[in-house]
Protein backbone atom coordinates (compact mmCIF):
# COMPACT_ATOMS: atom_id res chain seq x y z
CA UNK A 1 0.00 0.00 0.00
CA UNK A 2 1.55 3.10 -1.48
CA UNK A 3 1.95 6.13 0.82
CA UNK A 4 -0.96 8.06 -0.26
CA UNK A 5 -3.20 5.58 0.26
CA UNK A 6 -2.12 5.00 3.89
CA UNK A 7 -2.56 8.48 4.24
CA UNK A 8 -6.25 8.35 3.09
CA UNK A 9 -7.50 4.92 5.23
CA UNK A 10 -6.07 7.29 8.53
CA UNK A 11 -8.01 10.11 7.80
CA UNK A 12 -11.15 8.06 6.93
CA UNK A 13 -10.62 6.26 10.33
CA UNK A 14 -10.37 9.20 12.16
CA UNK A 15 -13.49 10.57 10.50
CA UNK A 16 -15.55 7.17 11.58
CA UNK A 17 -13.84 7.80 14.87
CA UNK A 18 -15.16 11.44 15.15
CA UNK A 19 -18.21 13.08 17.38
CA UNK A 20 -21.65 11.61 17.55
CA UNK A 21 -24.11 14.15 17.52
CA UNK A 22 -26.71 14.19 20.56
CA UNK A 23 -26.97 13.90 24.01
CA UNK A 24 -24.73 10.96 25.80
CA UNK A 25 -27.09 9.20 28.23
CA UNK A 26 -26.53 9.45 31.84
CA UNK A 27 -28.86 6.64 33.59
CA UNK A 28 -31.67 8.19 36.08
CA UNK A 29 -30.58 8.14 39.48
CA UNK A 30 -33.58 8.37 42.05
CA UNK A 31 -33.73 9.32 45.48
CA UNK A 32 -35.39 6.15 47.05
CA UNK A 33 -36.12 6.03 51.19
CA UNK A 34 -33.48 3.78 53.11
CA UNK A 35 -35.86 1.30 54.02
CA UNK A 36 -39.69 0.42 53.29
CA UNK A 37 -41.73 2.12 55.95
CA UNK A 38 -44.09 -1.06 56.20
CA UNK A 39 -41.53 -3.00 58.03
CA UNK A 40 -43.30 -4.06 61.76
CA UNK A 41 -41.14 -2.98 64.38
CA UNK A 42 -39.83 -4.84 67.65
CA UNK A 43 -43.79 -4.23 69.20
CA UNK A 44 -45.53 -5.12 66.19
CA UNK A 45 -43.72 -8.62 65.52
CA UNK A 46 -44.08 -10.08 61.73
CA UNK A 47 -42.37 -12.77 59.47
CA UNK A 48 -41.03 -9.85 57.32
CA UNK A 49 -37.57 -8.30 57.90
CA UNK A 50 -35.45 -6.06 56.59
CA UNK A 51 -32.82 -8.36 55.24
CA UNK A 52 -31.23 -8.76 51.66
CA UNK A 53 -33.87 -10.70 49.34
CA UNK A 54 -33.52 -13.56 47.52
CA UNK A 55 -36.48 -14.16 45.64
CA UNK A 56 -35.35 -16.27 43.35
CA UNK A 57 -37.58 -19.20 42.73
CA UNK A 58 -40.20 -17.71 45.62
CA UNK A 59 -42.60 -20.13 45.09
CA UNK A 60 -40.71 -22.86 46.63
CA UNK A 61 -41.13 -21.19 49.73
CA UNK A 62 -43.96 -22.56 50.23
CA UNK A 63 -43.23 -26.18 49.84
CA UNK A 64 -46.04 -27.41 47.35
CA UNK A 65 -44.89 -29.58 44.80
CA UNK A 66 -47.89 -29.44 43.17
CA UNK A 67 -47.57 -25.29 42.60
CA UNK A 68 -43.73 -25.98 41.76
CA UNK A 69 -44.95 -28.43 38.90
CA UNK A 70 -47.62 -25.62 37.85
CA UNK A 71 -45.59 -22.86 37.32
CA UNK A 72 -42.82 -24.98 35.30
CA UNK A 73 -45.56 -26.21 32.81
CA UNK A 74 -46.86 -22.40 32.73
CA UNK A 75 -43.23 -21.08 32.02
CA UNK A 76 -43.11 -23.91 29.09
CA UNK A 77 -46.80 -23.20 27.66
CA UNK A 78 -48.05 -19.77 28.34
CA UNK A 79 -49.10 -18.22 25.60
CA UNK A 80 -48.73 -14.43 26.58
CA UNK A 81 -45.16 -15.56 27.65
CA UNK A 82 -44.51 -16.77 24.05
CA UNK A 83 -45.49 -13.80 22.31
CA UNK A 84 -43.25 -11.38 24.80
CA UNK A 85 -40.29 -13.74 23.48
CA UNK A 86 -41.51 -13.40 20.16
CA UNK A 87 -41.39 -9.40 20.50
CA UNK A 88 -37.92 -9.78 21.88
CA UNK A 89 -36.92 -12.09 18.98
CA UNK A 90 -37.90 -9.29 16.99
CA UNK A 91 -36.42 -6.76 18.60
CA UNK A 92 -33.28 -8.54 18.28
CA UNK A 93 -33.80 -8.54 14.43
CA UNK A 94 -34.19 -4.99 14.22
CA UNK A 95 -31.05 -4.42 16.06
CA UNK A 96 -29.34 -6.02 13.54
CA UNK A 97 -30.97 -3.88 10.66
CA UNK A 98 -30.00 -0.50 12.52
CA UNK A 99 -26.54 -2.08 12.91
CA UNK A 100 -26.11 -3.42 8.92
CA UNK A 101 -26.82 0.11 8.24
CA UNK A 102 -23.06 1.17 9.32
CA UNK A 103 -21.87 -1.55 6.26
CA UNK A 104 -21.73 -0.92 2.52
CA UNK A 105 -24.35 -2.44 0.53
CA UNK A 106 -23.12 -4.77 -2.63
CA UNK A 107 -25.15 -6.10 -4.92
CA UNK A 108 -24.45 -7.93 -7.53
CA UNK A 109 -26.34 -8.24 -11.26
CA UNK A 110 -26.39 -9.05 -15.03
CA UNK A 111 -28.42 -9.16 -17.61
CA UNK A 112 -28.95 -9.03 -21.36
CA UNK A 113 -30.78 -6.43 -23.33
CA UNK A 114 -31.86 -6.84 -26.94
CA UNK A 115 -32.98 -3.17 -28.74
CA UNK A 116 -34.04 -1.75 -31.70
CA UNK A 117 -34.27 1.83 -31.97
CA UNK A 118 -37.06 3.98 -34.13
CA UNK A 119 -36.18 4.94 -37.88
CA UNK A 120 -38.38 8.29 -37.25
CA UNK A 121 -36.22 9.43 -34.72
CA UNK A 122 -34.12 12.39 -35.59
CA UNK A 123 -31.43 13.57 -33.24
CA UNK A 124 -31.55 17.24 -32.58
CA UNK A 125 -28.70 19.08 -33.27
CA UNK A 126 -25.93 19.87 -30.56
CA UNK A 127 -27.51 16.24 -28.82
CA UNK A 128 -23.74 14.82 -28.60
CA UNK A 129 -21.81 18.15 -28.46
CA UNK A 130 -21.70 18.86 -32.16
CA UNK A 131 -24.34 20.85 -34.45
CA UNK A 132 -26.46 20.50 -37.11
CA UNK A 133 -29.40 17.44 -37.53
CA UNK A 134 -28.86 13.80 -38.32
CA UNK A 135 -30.08 10.23 -38.46
CA UNK A 136 -26.88 9.20 -36.63
CA UNK A 137 -24.81 11.28 -33.87
CA UNK A 138 -21.48 12.55 -34.44
CA UNK A 139 -18.71 11.60 -32.29
CA UNK A 140 -17.77 13.88 -29.88
CA UNK A 141 -13.90 13.94 -28.57
CA UNK A 142 -14.93 13.79 -25.14
CA UNK A 143 -17.56 11.01 -25.20
CA UNK A 144 -17.02 7.79 -23.81
CA UNK A 145 -16.07 5.00 -25.92
CA UNK A 146 -19.28 2.92 -27.48
CA UNK A 147 -19.92 0.57 -30.09
CA UNK A 148 -22.65 -0.35 -31.81
CA UNK A 149 -23.28 -3.56 -34.08
CA UNK A 150 -26.53 -4.03 -35.68
CA UNK A 151 -27.61 -7.03 -38.61
CA UNK A 152 -27.44 -3.91 -41.06
CA UNK A 153 -23.85 -2.54 -40.40
CA UNK A 154 -20.65 -3.36 -39.88
CA UNK A 155 -19.99 -0.68 -36.98
CA UNK A 156 -22.97 1.62 -36.68
CA UNK A 157 -21.03 3.82 -34.75
CA UNK A 158 -17.39 4.19 -33.15
CA UNK A 159 -16.94 6.80 -30.27
CA UNK A 160 -13.44 7.92 -29.26
CA UNK A 161 -12.86 7.46 -25.43
CA UNK A 162 -12.24 10.45 -23.29
CA UNK A 163 -8.67 11.27 -22.59
CA UNK A 164 -7.75 9.87 -19.34
CA UNK A 165 -10.65 7.39 -18.96
CA UNK A 166 -10.49 4.17 -17.28
CA UNK A 167 -11.62 1.55 -19.83
CA UNK A 168 -14.55 1.43 -22.03
CA UNK A 169 -17.38 2.60 -20.38
CA UNK A 170 -20.88 0.84 -19.70
CA UNK A 171 -22.85 3.70 -19.87
CA UNK A 172 -22.40 4.68 -23.53
CA UNK A 173 -23.77 0.99 -24.11
CA UNK A 174 -25.96 0.62 -21.84
CA UNK A 175 -27.48 3.76 -22.58
CA UNK A 176 -28.13 2.94 -26.11
CA UNK A 177 -29.05 -0.65 -26.03
CA UNK A 178 -30.99 -0.53 -22.76
CA UNK A 179 -33.84 2.61 -22.37
CA UNK A 180 -33.90 1.40 -18.80
CA UNK A 181 -30.11 2.48 -18.58
CA UNK A 182 -30.88 6.48 -18.89
CA UNK A 183 -33.24 6.39 -21.81
CA UNK A 184 -36.54 8.32 -21.35
CA UNK A 185 -39.21 9.79 -23.36
CA UNK A 186 -36.67 13.50 -23.64
CA UNK A 187 -33.63 11.31 -24.94
CA UNK A 188 -32.74 12.16 -28.66
CA UNK A 189 -32.43 8.66 -29.25
CA UNK A 190 -35.85 7.55 -28.32
CA UNK A 191 -36.50 4.53 -26.10
CA UNK A 192 -35.09 1.89 -28.27
CA UNK A 193 -31.25 3.17 -28.80
CA UNK A 194 -29.94 4.56 -31.90
CA UNK A 195 -32.48 4.85 -35.28
CA UNK A 196 -33.47 2.00 -36.86
CA UNK A 197 -30.05 -0.28 -35.06
CA UNK A 198 -30.31 -3.30 -33.38
CA UNK A 199 -27.71 -4.10 -30.75
CA UNK A 200 -27.36 -6.63 -27.62
CA UNK A 201 -26.16 -6.28 -24.51
CA UNK A 202 -24.94 -8.62 -22.27
CA UNK A 203 -23.60 -7.38 -18.77
CA UNK A 204 -22.92 -8.67 -15.48
CA UNK A 205 -21.72 -6.70 -12.58
CA UNK A 206 -21.32 -5.42 -8.62
CA UNK A 207 -22.66 -1.70 -7.26
CA UNK A 208 -22.03 -0.69 -3.61
CA UNK A 209 -23.45 2.52 -2.12
CA UNK A 210 -22.13 3.05 1.78
CA UNK A 211 -22.98 5.80 4.08
CA UNK A 212 -19.80 6.99 6.22
CA UNK A 213 -21.36 8.12 9.23
CA UNK A 214 -19.32 10.92 9.93
CA UNK A 215 -21.19 13.05 12.90
CA UNK A 216 -23.27 9.20 14.21
CA UNK A 217 -26.77 9.55 13.25
CA UNK A 218 -26.33 5.78 12.40
CA UNK A 219 -24.26 5.05 15.32
CA UNK A 220 -27.53 6.58 17.65
CA UNK A 221 -29.82 4.44 15.56
CA UNK A 222 -27.92 1.24 16.63
CA UNK A 223 -28.06 2.93 20.50
CA UNK A 224 -31.82 3.29 20.37
CA UNK A 225 -32.53 -0.08 18.49
CA UNK A 226 -30.27 -2.13 21.45
CA UNK A 227 -31.91 0.43 24.47
CA UNK A 228 -34.98 -1.35 22.32
CA UNK A 229 -33.80 -5.14 23.13
CA UNK A 230 -33.34 -4.21 26.35
CA UNK A 231 -36.70 -3.08 26.99
CA UNK A 232 -37.95 -5.67 25.17
CA UNK A 233 -36.29 -8.20 27.49
CA UNK A 234 -37.49 -6.55 30.59
CA UNK A 235 -41.08 -6.69 29.03
CA UNK A 236 -40.72 -10.64 28.48
CA UNK A 237 -39.56 -10.91 32.28
CA UNK A 238 -42.40 -8.55 33.36
CA UNK A 239 -44.86 -11.02 31.53
CA UNK A 240 -42.91 -14.30 33.21
CA UNK A 241 -43.12 -12.32 36.83
CA UNK A 242 -46.96 -11.59 36.42
CA UNK A 243 -47.34 -15.23 35.24
CA UNK A 244 -45.79 -17.28 38.15
CA UNK A 245 -47.41 -14.51 40.26
CA UNK A 246 -50.89 -15.21 38.87
CA UNK A 247 -50.32 -19.15 38.90
CA UNK A 248 -49.47 -18.91 42.53
CA UNK A 249 -52.77 -16.63 43.33
CA UNK A 250 -55.17 -19.06 41.43
CA UNK A 251 -53.28 -22.22 43.07
CA UNK A 252 -53.48 -20.40 46.17
CA UNK A 253 -57.75 -19.53 45.89
CA UNK A 254 -58.58 -22.70 44.44
CA UNK A 255 -57.08 -24.36 47.70
CA UNK A 256 -58.51 -21.76 49.93
CA UNK A 257 -61.82 -22.54 48.06
CA UNK A 258 -61.71 -26.56 48.50
CA UNK A 259 -60.92 -25.36 52.14
CA UNK A 260 -64.14 -23.26 52.74
CA UNK A 261 -65.85 -26.54 50.52
CA UNK A 262 -64.58 -28.90 53.05
CA UNK A 263 -65.41 -26.68 56.05
CA UNK A 264 -68.91 -25.89 55.04
CA UNK A 265 -69.65 -29.84 54.31
CA UNK A 266 -68.29 -30.44 57.69
CA UNK A 267 -71.01 -27.86 59.63
CA UNK A 268 -73.31 -29.63 57.27
CA UNK A 269 -73.20 -32.99 59.03
CA UNK A 270 -72.70 -31.68 62.76
CA UNK A 271 -76.31 -29.51 61.81
CA UNK A 272 -77.78 -32.66 60.09
CA UNK A 273 -76.90 -34.31 63.81
CA UNK A 274 -77.99 -31.60 65.65
CA UNK A 275 -81.70 -31.91 63.31
CA UNK A 276 -82.10 -35.24 64.06
CA UNK A 277 -81.43 -35.06 67.76
CA UNK A 278 -83.70 -32.27 67.52
CA UNK A 279 -86.60 -34.51 65.96
CA UNK A 280 -85.92 -36.70 68.43
CA UNK A 281 -86.21 -34.32 71.48
CA UNK A 282 -89.34 -33.44 69.87
CA UNK A 283 -90.88 -36.85 69.48
CA UNK A 284 -90.18 -37.17 73.45
CA UNK A 285 -91.65 -34.34 73.86
CA UNK A 286 -88.72 -31.90 74.86
CA UNK A 287 -89.06 -30.10 71.81
CA UNK A 288 -91.06 -27.92 69.67
CA UNK A 289 -91.94 -28.34 66.32
CA UNK A 290 -90.30 -24.76 65.92
CA UNK A 291 -86.87 -25.93 66.99
CA UNK A 292 -86.98 -28.36 64.15
CA UNK A 293 -88.23 -26.04 61.51
CA UNK A 294 -85.41 -23.63 62.82
CA UNK A 295 -83.03 -26.77 62.42
CA UNK A 296 -84.27 -27.75 59.22
CA UNK A 297 -83.86 -24.08 57.81
CA UNK A 298 -80.48 -23.76 59.52
CA UNK A 299 -79.57 -26.97 57.92
CA UNK A 300 -80.54 -26.09 53.86
CA UNK A 301 -78.86 -22.85 54.28
CA UNK A 302 -75.53 -24.36 54.90
CA UNK A 303 -75.97 -26.56 52.16
CA UNK A 304 -77.04 -23.86 49.25
CA UNK A 305 -73.34 -22.60 50.49
CA UNK A 306 -71.50 -25.42 48.93
CA UNK A 307 -72.34 -25.37 45.08
CA UNK A 308 -71.02 -21.85 45.02
CA UNK A 309 -67.84 -22.68 46.17
CA UNK A 310 -67.51 -25.69 43.48
CA UNK A 311 -68.16 -23.13 41.09
CA UNK A 312 -65.53 -20.58 41.87
CA UNK A 313 -63.21 -23.87 42.30
CA UNK A 314 -63.52 -24.99 38.79
CA UNK A 315 -63.15 -20.96 37.62
CA UNK A 316 -60.02 -21.45 39.10
CA UNK A 317 -59.10 -24.88 37.92
CA UNK A 318 -60.07 -23.24 34.37
CA UNK A 319 -57.74 -20.12 35.21
CA UNK A 320 -55.09 -22.41 35.75
CA UNK A 321 -55.67 -24.28 32.76
CA UNK A 322 -55.57 -21.34 30.70
CA UNK A 323 -52.22 -19.84 32.07
CA UNK A 324 -50.33 -23.12 31.66
CA UNK A 325 -51.39 -22.51 27.75
CA UNK A 326 -53.82 -25.65 27.82
CA UNK A 327 -57.92 -26.42 27.34
CA UNK A 328 -59.63 -24.90 30.35
CA UNK A 329 -60.89 -28.39 31.49
CA UNK A 330 -57.61 -30.10 31.51
CA UNK A 331 -56.54 -29.88 34.84
CA UNK A 332 -59.91 -30.94 36.36
CA UNK A 333 -58.56 -34.39 37.63
CA UNK A 334 -55.25 -33.38 38.80
CA UNK A 335 -56.71 -30.73 41.36
CA UNK A 336 -59.80 -32.10 42.07
CA UNK A 337 -58.75 -33.64 45.40
CA UNK A 338 -58.56 -31.20 48.17
CA UNK A 339 -55.29 -30.31 49.89
CA UNK A 340 -54.03 -27.42 52.30
CA UNK A 341 -53.56 -23.96 51.63
CA UNK A 342 -49.84 -23.53 50.70
CA UNK A 343 -48.28 -21.91 54.04
CA UNK A 344 -45.87 -18.82 54.51
CA UNK A 345 -42.42 -19.58 55.55
CA UNK A 346 -41.00 -18.44 58.46
CA UNK A 347 -39.51 -15.16 57.72
CA UNK A 348 -39.79 -12.83 54.43
CA UNK A 349 -36.46 -10.91 53.87
CA UNK A 350 -37.74 -7.90 51.95
CA UNK A 351 -34.04 -5.57 51.48
CA UNK A 352 -33.77 -2.25 50.37
CA UNK A 353 -36.07 0.13 48.43
CA UNK A 354 -32.73 0.44 46.32
CA UNK A 355 -32.98 -2.67 45.10
CA UNK A 356 -36.07 -2.59 43.47
CA UNK A 357 -34.43 -0.37 40.53
CA UNK A 358 -31.95 -3.49 39.56
CA UNK A 359 -34.42 -5.85 40.36
CA UNK A 360 -38.34 -4.93 39.03
CA UNK A 361 -38.50 -5.34 35.38
CA UNK A 362 -40.78 -2.66 34.94
CA UNK A 363 -38.05 -0.10 36.02
CA UNK A 364 -35.48 -2.11 34.26
CA UNK A 365 -38.00 -1.36 31.08
CA UNK A 366 -38.60 2.40 32.06
CA UNK A 367 -34.45 3.08 32.41
CA UNK A 368 -33.93 1.35 29.03
CA UNK A 369 -36.80 3.74 27.19
CA UNK A 370 -35.03 7.05 29.10
CA UNK A 371 -31.56 5.48 26.67
CA UNK A 372 -33.61 4.86 23.52
CA UNK A 373 -34.93 8.12 23.54
CA UNK A 374 -32.26 9.86 24.17
CA UNK A 375 -30.36 7.97 21.46
CA UNK A 376 -33.20 9.31 18.75
CA UNK A 377 -32.48 12.88 19.70
CA UNK A 378 -28.97 12.26 18.64
CA UNK A 379 -31.02 10.59 15.38
CA UNK A 380 -32.79 13.60 14.68
CA UNK A 381 -29.86 15.90 15.20
CA UNK A 382 -27.58 14.03 12.57
CA UNK A 383 -30.13 15.25 9.80
CA UNK A 384 -28.73 18.93 10.63
CA UNK A 385 -25.31 17.94 9.14
CA UNK A 386 -24.07 16.57 5.95
CA UNK A 387 -24.51 13.25 5.08
CA UNK A 388 -21.18 11.96 2.94
CA UNK A 389 -22.27 8.40 0.13
CA UNK A 390 -19.66 7.04 -1.36
CA UNK A 391 -21.38 4.24 -4.66
CA UNK A 392 -19.65 2.52 -7.14
CA UNK A 393 -19.94 0.22 -9.79
CA UNK A 394 -17.84 -2.54 -11.51
CA UNK A 395 -18.51 -4.91 -14.26
CA UNK A 396 -18.04 -6.32 -17.51
CA UNK A 397 -20.32 -5.71 -20.47
CA UNK A 398 -20.68 -6.55 -24.41
CA UNK A 399 -22.37 -6.92 -27.32
CA UNK A 400 -21.23 -10.50 -27.65
CA UNK A 401 -20.85 -13.25 -25.19
CA UNK A 402 -17.76 -14.89 -26.25
CA UNK A 403 -16.05 -10.84 -25.53
CA UNK A 404 -18.13 -10.59 -22.08
CA UNK A 405 -15.19 -11.36 -20.11
CA UNK A 406 -12.76 -10.05 -21.79
CA UNK A 407 -10.81 -7.61 -19.91
CA UNK A 408 -11.19 -4.45 -22.17
CA UNK A 409 -14.83 -5.70 -21.64
CA UNK A 410 -14.22 -3.85 -18.10
CA UNK A 411 -16.21 -0.68 -16.35
CA UNK A 412 -16.30 1.09 -13.35
CA UNK A 413 -17.56 3.79 -11.80
CA UNK A 414 -16.28 5.74 -8.23
CA UNK A 415 -18.87 8.50 -7.30
CA UNK A 416 -18.06 10.12 -3.89
CA UNK A 417 -21.18 12.37 -2.90
CA UNK A 418 -22.19 14.95 0.11
CA UNK A 419 -25.64 16.17 0.63
CA UNK A 420 -26.84 18.47 3.29
CA UNK A 421 -30.34 19.96 4.22
CA UNK A 422 -29.95 24.04 3.45
CA UNK A 423 -33.58 24.53 3.91
CA UNK A 424 -36.76 22.31 5.39
CA UNK A 425 -39.20 24.42 7.10
CA UNK A 426 -38.23 24.08 10.05
CA UNK A 427 -39.16 19.99 10.01
CA UNK A 428 -35.38 18.87 11.19
CA UNK A 429 -35.40 20.96 14.19
CA UNK A 430 -39.33 20.44 14.90
CA UNK A 431 -38.24 16.71 14.86
CA UNK A 432 -35.85 17.21 17.31
CA UNK A 433 -37.86 18.66 19.39
CA UNK A 434 -40.41 16.42 19.45
CA UNK A 435 -37.44 13.51 20.18
CA UNK A 436 -36.82 15.64 23.57
CA UNK A 437 -40.31 15.74 24.54
CA UNK A 438 -40.08 12.04 24.22
CA UNK A 439 -37.08 11.93 26.17
CA UNK A 440 -38.73 13.97 28.91
CA UNK A 441 -42.12 11.74 28.76
CA UNK A 442 -39.88 8.40 29.23
CA UNK A 443 -37.55 10.17 32.11
CA UNK A 444 -41.22 10.91 33.90
CA UNK A 445 -42.43 7.79 33.14
CA UNK A 446 -39.31 5.62 34.63
CA UNK A 447 -40.11 8.12 37.50
CA UNK A 448 -43.74 7.07 37.97
CA UNK A 449 -42.47 3.77 37.38
CA UNK A 450 -40.26 3.87 40.50
CA UNK A 451 -42.91 5.51 42.78
CA UNK A 452 -45.66 3.25 41.82
CA UNK A 453 -43.17 0.29 42.27
CA UNK A 454 -42.75 1.52 46.35
CA UNK A 455 -46.13 1.95 46.72
CA UNK A 456 -47.21 -1.47 45.46
CA UNK A 457 -43.92 -3.09 47.82
CA UNK A 458 -45.69 -0.84 50.87
CA UNK A 459 -49.14 -1.69 50.24
CA UNK A 460 -48.18 -5.19 50.33
CA UNK A 461 -46.32 -5.16 53.42
CA UNK A 462 -48.98 -3.81 55.01
CA UNK A 463 -51.70 -6.26 53.60
CA UNK A 464 -49.70 -9.08 54.45
CA UNK A 465 -48.67 -7.83 57.98
CA UNK A 466 -52.64 -6.82 58.96
CA UNK A 467 -53.75 -10.11 57.88
CA UNK A 468 -51.29 -11.96 59.74
CA UNK A 469 -52.54 -9.99 63.00
CA UNK A 470 -56.30 -10.84 61.64
CA UNK A 471 -55.63 -14.52 61.35
CA UNK A 472 -54.15 -15.06 65.05
CA UNK A 473 -57.95 -13.25 66.34
CA UNK A 474 -59.92 -15.61 63.78
CA UNK A 475 -57.67 -18.75 65.08
CA UNK A 476 -59.08 -18.08 68.67
CA UNK A 477 -62.23 -16.96 67.40
CA UNK A 478 -62.67 -20.42 66.07
CA UNK A 479 -61.20 -22.75 69.08
CA UNK A 480 -63.76 -20.60 71.26
CA UNK A 481 -66.88 -21.25 68.84
CA UNK A 482 -65.45 -25.14 68.84
CA UNK A 483 -65.89 -25.40 72.55
CA UNK A 484 -69.07 -23.24 73.18
CA UNK A 485 -71.22 -25.50 70.24
CA UNK A 486 -70.03 -28.51 72.66
CA UNK A 487 -71.04 -26.70 75.66
CA UNK A 488 -74.41 -25.50 73.79
CA UNK A 489 -74.78 -28.95 72.49
CA UNK A 490 -74.19 -30.56 76.08
CA UNK A 491 -76.72 -28.35 77.60
CA UNK A 492 -79.29 -28.25 75.43
CA UNK A 493 -79.38 -32.28 75.88
CA UNK A 494 -79.39 -31.91 79.29
CA UNK A 495 -82.27 -29.48 78.96
CA UNK A 496 -80.10 -26.98 80.33
CA UNK A 497 -80.55 -24.54 77.67
CA UNK A 498 -83.14 -23.59 74.85
CA UNK A 499 -82.54 -24.42 70.95
CA UNK A 500 -82.19 -20.74 70.25
CA UNK A 501 -78.47 -20.89 71.80
CA UNK A 502 -77.38 -24.33 69.97
CA UNK A 503 -78.44 -22.21 66.83
CA UNK A 504 -76.87 -19.38 67.35
CA UNK A 505 -73.40 -20.94 67.99
CA UNK A 506 -73.08 -23.04 64.66
CA UNK A 507 -74.16 -19.93 62.98
CA UNK A 508 -70.60 -18.68 64.99
CA UNK A 509 -68.56 -21.74 64.72
CA UNK A 510 -69.20 -21.90 60.88
CA UNK A 511 -68.80 -17.86 60.26
CA UNK A 512 -65.25 -18.30 62.49
CA UNK A 513 -64.44 -21.21 59.59
CA UNK A 514 -65.23 -19.60 57.14
CA UNK A 515 -63.56 -16.40 57.66
CA UNK A 516 -60.22 -18.01 59.11
CA UNK A 517 -60.05 -20.06 55.80
CA UNK A 518 -60.14 -16.75 53.72
CA UNK A 519 -57.71 -14.86 56.18
CA UNK A 520 -55.38 -18.48 55.73
CA UNK A 521 -55.83 -17.63 52.17
CA UNK A 522 -55.13 -14.05 52.08
CA UNK A 523 -52.25 -14.21 53.99
CA UNK A 524 -50.74 -16.38 51.77
CA UNK A 525 -51.80 -14.41 48.63
CA UNK A 526 -50.75 -11.34 49.95
CA UNK A 527 -47.33 -12.65 49.88
CA UNK A 528 -47.31 -14.11 46.27
CA UNK A 529 -48.13 -9.91 45.42
CA UNK A 530 -45.21 -8.98 47.92
CA UNK A 531 -43.01 -11.21 46.15
CA UNK A 532 -44.45 -10.06 42.65
CA UNK A 533 -44.31 -6.12 44.08
CA UNK A 534 -40.34 -7.08 44.88
CA UNK A 535 -39.65 -8.31 41.35
CA UNK A 536 -38.35 -11.74 41.91
CA UNK A 537 -38.43 -14.48 39.95
CA UNK A 538 -36.76 -13.99 36.40
CA UNK A 539 -33.78 -14.26 37.52
CA UNK A 540 -33.99 -17.53 36.91
CA UNK A 541 -34.94 -17.33 33.22
CA UNK A 542 -31.80 -19.27 31.76
CA UNK A 543 -33.29 -22.68 33.55
CA UNK A 544 -37.12 -21.35 33.05
CA UNK A 545 -37.62 -20.33 29.52
CA UNK A 546 -37.71 -22.06 26.36
CA UNK A 547 -34.05 -22.03 24.34
CA UNK A 548 -34.76 -19.49 20.90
Amino acid sequence: MNRKNRRFLYALALVLAGCEVGPNYQPPKPNVRPSFSEIPTATQPSQVVAEPANPRKWWTTFHDDELNRLIDRAVAGNLDLQVAESRLREARLGAIIAGARLSPDLNVDGGYNHARGSKNITIPAGAFGGGGSSSAPKAPAAAPAVRTRGPQAADALVITPASGSGGASSGGSAAIGAPAKGLGPLSPLGQGGLPGVTTDVYQVGFDSSWEIDVFGGLRRGVEAAQADVSAAQEDQRSVLVSLMAEVAQNYIELRGIQRQDSIARENLGIQQDTLELTKSRYKNGFATQLDVARQTAEVATTAARIPPLEYEAHQRIHALGELLGKDPDELETELADQQPIPPPPPTVPVGLPSDLLRRRPDIRRAERQIAGASARVGVATADLFPKFELTGMLGLDSTKPKNLFNYSSRYYSIVPGVTWPIFSAGRIESQIKVQDEEQQQSILNYQETVLSALREVEDSLSAYRTEQLRQRSLAEAVTSSRQALELARQQYQQGVTDFLTVLDTQRSLLTAQDSLALSDRAVSTDLVALYKSLGGGWEEDQATTRPE
